[in-house]
This record gives C-alpha cells, sequence and structure tokens, in this order.
C-alpha cells in the first residue's frame, strides 16, 4: 500500500505565514489561524509544507488506505485560499449559497479574500465539518 504522502510537521505556522508574499493573504491567515482554533480548540500545525491545519483525526477507507489528517485548516495558496472546511453534507450544501463569493474544487473551498465572504457562515460550516468528521472517524486529541 502506498505510503501516506502528507503528514504533520514541526515546523513554525507564523513563519511559514510571514512568507506569502501577499499582504491580504497573510493577514486574511492569521484570522482564519483564530477562527479555526477557537471552533477545534486545537493550535495551529503545519500539515504537510503548505497546509495550517487544526486538531486531527484518523481516518482508514474501505480500500485499506488509512492515515492522519486535521478536521480543519487551510492553505494561502498563490491564486486562492484553499479552505478545507467542506464534507459535502446537506446542511453545508445549504450554507454555501450564503457564503458568498467562492469556487469549489473536490475537498476545498478557494476564495480570493475572506472579505468576500460571510465569516459567520464559515464558523457554522466549521462547526457542521468539526460534527460530522468526529462523528465519522476517531477524533485524536493533540498535545500540541
Amino acid at each position: 500500500m502506498a505510503k501516506v504522502k502528507t503528514s504533520f510537521t514541526d515546523e513554525d505556522v507564523v513563519s511559514f505565514i510571514e512568507s506569502v508574499d501577499n499582504e491580504q493573504k497573510r493577514d486574511d491567515s492569521y484570522t482564519l489561524i483564530s477562527l479555526m482554533e477557537k471552533a477545534t480548540g486545537e493550535r495551529a500545525k503545519m500539515f504537510g509544507p503548505t497546509i495550517v491545519g487544526f486538531g486531527q483525526y484518523h481516518y482508514q477507507y474501505d480500500s485499506g488506505h488509512e492515515g492522519d489528517a486535521p478536521l480543519l485548516g487551510f492553505s494561502p495558496r498563490k491564486a486562492a485560499i484553499s479552505l478545507y472546511v467542506y464534507t459535502g453534507g446537506k446542511h453545508q450544501d445549504e450554507l454555501l449559497t450564503s457564503l458568498g463569493k467562492y469556487k469549489m474544487g473536490k475537498a476545498c473551498i478557494y476564495v480570493k479574500k475572506l472579505s468576500d465572504i460571510d465569516l459567520d457562515v464559515l464558523e457554522d460550516m466549521m462547526k457542521d465539518s468539526i460534527q460530522f468528521t468526529s462523528q465519522k472517524y476517531q477524533r485524536i486529541k493533540n498535545l500540541y
């Protein structure tokens, strides 16, 4: 079976955010850190080289593939900020109608800047995502 490519690291979150060229994305990243730490009760931790993750859960698919992933996360990429808060549930699809200006990827939501979306709706999506993931998979309490 293939080894999981992305995992949690000990790289410094603030150093990563400060390396982002775009000032707006840096500012938005600090806002997201605050929102996601509040939602999960967990501190930010790097997941791979470019994802800031919060909380942790263990998944295992019917195929046997398994690994650990953050409950919530984001990545301030060049084109847009990737938000890892979407689980595909009916309630989240309803929330998307009120979120604001975004694009959907397969497993994430892309926003140019946080001012394009309703942060209250984003918080509701985060809570829903945490609840869904915690019920479906084994949540791991972080020790950092």
